[in-house]
Order: C-alpha cells, then structure tokens, then sequence
C-alpha cells in the first residue's frame, strides 16, 4: 500500500492506493484561506497539521488492515508559499500562499539585483516565493530578522512527519532561489533576498527517499517507520499520477485557471513569454507550463452575470461548426503567458444587435481556447515537444469545448478512463517509487484512453485566422484600459 497526501488551497486529499495503483481509500479536510488585506492570502500551517491527521484517522478508521501494510508516504502540495520558522522550528507567522499579491513591488527590485530569468528560468511575480521573503524583510523585520528557515508548505507537512528540513526539486524550482539547471540552490539568488544556503532545507529528488515517519507516529497509526518521498509540487505531482514524464504528451487543465504542462530533456526557459520552467519530479527531467488565469472561470464570470448556469451555457454550444462572431479576451483576472500582464482586462469585440446568448459562450470558450493556442506557441519557441495533452478538469466534460480547444491549439486531445489522476495519486506513485528505487513507466504509467479529440481540419483554418485578430487585440486595447495613474 502507498499514501499520498495532497496539500491543496482548499482542503487536504489522503489517498491510499494498492501495489497497481488501484485506489483502495480516499479522503479529505477542508481548509479555509485568510484574506486580512486586500490583495493577501494566507493560512496557517498547523490547520495543514490538523487536517492531515484528521484525513489519516479516516483512513485508518475506514481501512485498518490496508494502512497496516503501508510501505510508503508522498506529498504533493500547492507551490510557492512561505512558511517562515525560528531556530526551535516554530512558526513565525501564516504561511504567505501562492495566489498571494501584496509582493508585487519587490518582484522588479529582485529583477535588478541578480540574474533570476537566466538562473531561475524564471520571471520574478509576485506569486513566486522570493519576492515574499523581501516584503518580509522590508514590512516585518523583526519576523526576518528571526527566520532560521524557510519551507514550502508540503515540506512543512513533511517536518511533521519526519522531523526533517527536506525539499524536493519541482517545488524548491518555484521559489526562484534554485538554480533550475543544476537543480540547487543558487547563492546569487538566495544573497539577492538576504538569505543563505543554512536558511534552505536540504535537496533531494521527487523519486527519492526523504525521511522516515517519527517513530511517535508510526507507533500511534500502528504503521512501521515508513520512508516519506520527495513528492513533488501540485503540477509536477498530477504529471506523474498521468505518466506526463517525456516529450510529446502533456496534460492541459480546463480548471478555474488552465495549465499546458509538457515534460522536457533539458532545461529550456522562454521568459520572453511568461513561461514557467521547472524541475520535474524524478531527476534529469524537467517542465514547462504555460498558465491562464481565467479558464473555466470565464464561463462562471458569464454565468454569474447573465443568471444562466454554467452547465446552461455549455448546453448552448453543441456542433460548432464556425467560430462565433464575437471574439473574446479571457483575461478578467490578468494574464500569465504569454502577457504576463497582471492589469490586462478582458473584453467581447464584434458585438451586433443580433448578438446572441449562444454567440457569447462559444466566444468565451474560444477565448480560452485562443489562450491555451497561446500557451503552445510560447512553448514551442523554448523547443518543447508537445503534439497532445491528456484533457482533465472541469471544462473537459463538456465535448464541443474539446472540440474547440483542438481545433484552435492544434494538440489532440486525450480524454482519460473515469479514474482519479490529480495529485494525490501522483504523490502515491511517488512514495512508489521511493520504496521500489523504480523511476520506469512501471510505476508511471499513463492512463487508458477513452477517446481522442483531433483538430478538425475546416474548424482549424477558421480559428487560425481568427487566432490573429485575438492575437493582435490585446495591444490594441492595452493603453485604453490602462488603469488611471
């Protein structure tokens, strides 16, 4: 039996799986996030403590004799947050999270003191953890001043079960300190943010064993002192329960925000078009995503305003058999690649009186689909090799916006069997890995296929021409939304 346990902004996943990956018992906590100021969002990690013991006592309740032949523990988690503990390993202050914005002076004072776009592979945002650790200094130094160490918030998860200041590579690639190519820690970048090597937690492998569970655990659950894997970041985590570990196949995420993840042979940043570039979580591997703010949650903004629901709208939109008339910019909550613009602003365009409902939410689900186009194109321009994506999310269930998303990024697209593929069971197949010393499509297998989505030949040549006024709106719009100085 492998456990993995997810860290996720909203709540906690433990999931037990069997020696094939069958899962055998899943469970959850919910979290809360504090927003005290606008702009900020944070949490505290004992509740991450709390919710991890409470979803391990489900299982143990629910699945005694399975948990009693437990070999191995994962973690995944949510990237780029800050947990900041003093010399006795206490907790400083919440955790600063990933969706977190209050950093977003010091990201261009960080940019001007090191080279972070070529060491990192990185631009310097607000989201990324570095420039958090500069607010920090700069708004609370008597907290900095005291900081003895700084982890990401699985790796705090992983304190608790092993008593070790252990990162692993895909999350430590996100915190803009570590030299993405040589996969450690840089100097340069840590000196930048005040900081030194005794203040990072030690490197291993997602694949690799980091610890073993405190012997006061293992005695209380009545499990043995299992070995605890690397694990990975969320992304890098859901890449592996899906087998996304070698060019050409990455997975795309139709979620509340879209991610095209695709593997890579080589560190290979493309900064000039906002893509993140990081380490994988089994070694001499690494990633590239290209991230959109507003995914599914354009239908949800288009939802909310005209009181039709979102399963409603999707309803509206069956055989596309030509774009719509109106075009749309999907950028209600800013946009990462390939603008990097937090400040840019959606919009509709081509509105006549005979504009219709139906015309509105197949425009919005083009949008997304123009973006995702995006997203390709800046990951092409690094070299990377990506001809398909495993579809997953909630907007993959709907088949016309499939159909779209096909015919506008030119990737077939791959509906996955009904199964969990999130992070949790990628973290499971982790803990795998790190118990069988097995890095091979043995342990990362990629999943059965229901069906494949090809882009339509008519369809494709159709939104390749409106794929170049999308292109080219944006700049045009740019200076008349400009928020006021």
């Amino acid at each position: 039996m492998y456990l993995g346990l997810d860290l996720g902004t909203s709540g906690i996943k433990a999931m037990l799986v069997d020696e094939t990956f069958a899962p055998v018992g899943v469970a959850h906590a919910a979290l809360t996030v504090s927003r005290p100021h606008a702009g900020w969002s944070e949490q505290a990690p004992a509740d991450w403590i709390a919710g991890a013991e409470a979803a391990i006592a489900t299982l143990l309740r629910d699945h005694p004799q399975e948990m009693t032949r437990l070999q191995a523990i994962g973690l995944s988690g949510h990237m780029h947050g800050a947990v900041l503990l003093d010399a006795a390993d206490q907790v400083l202050r919440p955790c600063i999270l990933w969706n977190d914005g209050r950093s977003g002076r010091q990201c261009a004072e960080l940019t001007g003191r090191a080279d972070f776009h070529g060491i990192a592979g990185n631009l310097v945002m607000a989201g990324f953890t570095a420039p958090k650790l500069l607010w920090v200094a700069q708004n609370e130094p008597e907290v900095f001043e005291r900081t003895a160490k700084v982890l990401l918030p699985k790796d705090y998860l992983r304190l608790w079960l092993t008593g070790e200041h252990v990162a692993e590579m895909s999350d430590a690639a996100g915190t803009l300190w570590l030299d993405v190519g040589k996969r450690d820690w840089s100097d340069a970048l840590l000196t930048a943010t005040g900081l030194t090597r005794a203040h990072m937690p030690a490197l291993v492998e997602g694949s690799d064993v980091s610890g073993h569970l405190r012997a006061d655990l293992a005695e209380r659950w009545g499990i043995a002192r299992v070995p605890v894997a690397g694990g990975g970041g969320d992304n890098a985590a859901t890449a592996c329960g899906m087998g996304v570990m070698t060019p050409g196949t990455g997975f795309l995420s139709l979620g509340t925000s879209g991610v095209l993840f695709a593997a890579t042979e080589a560190y290979a940043p493309n900064t000039a078009d906002a893509v993140h570039t990081f380490c994988h979580a089994v070694p001499q591997t690494w990633h590239q995503m290209g991230v959109i703010l507003s995914a599914t949650d354009s239908m949800t903004w288009l939802s909310e305003i005209t009181g039709k629901t979102v399963p409603g709208l999707a309803a509206l939109v069956t055989e596309v058999k030509e774009p719509s008339p109106v075009t749309f910019l999907p950028y209600l909550s800013g946009e990462r690649t390939p603008l990097n613009d937090p400040d840019a602003t959606g919009a509709f365009l081509g509105l006549r009186r005979a504009t219709g409902l139906a015309d509105l939410a197949q425009a919005a689900m083009e949008g997304v689909a123009m973006a995702f186009a995006d997203c390709v194109h800046a990951l092409r321009k690094a070299g990377t090799s990506i001809e398909a994506a495993y579809a997953v999310g909630g907007g993959a269930r709907s088949q016309a916006w499939l159909r779209i998303m096909a015919s506008a990024t030119g990737l077939t697209l791959l509906e996955p069997e009904d199964g969990d593929f999130g992070a949790a069971f990628g973290a499971a197949k982790l803990a795998a890995s790190c118990a069988t010393g097995d890095t091979s499509e043995r342990i990362f297998a990629k999943p059965a296929v229901r069906a494949e989505i090809r882009p339509d030949a008519g369809l494709a040549q159709a939104y390749a021409k409106k794929y170049e006024m999308y292109h080219t709106a944006w700049p045009c719009l740019r200076d008349l939304t400009a928020p006021a100085s």
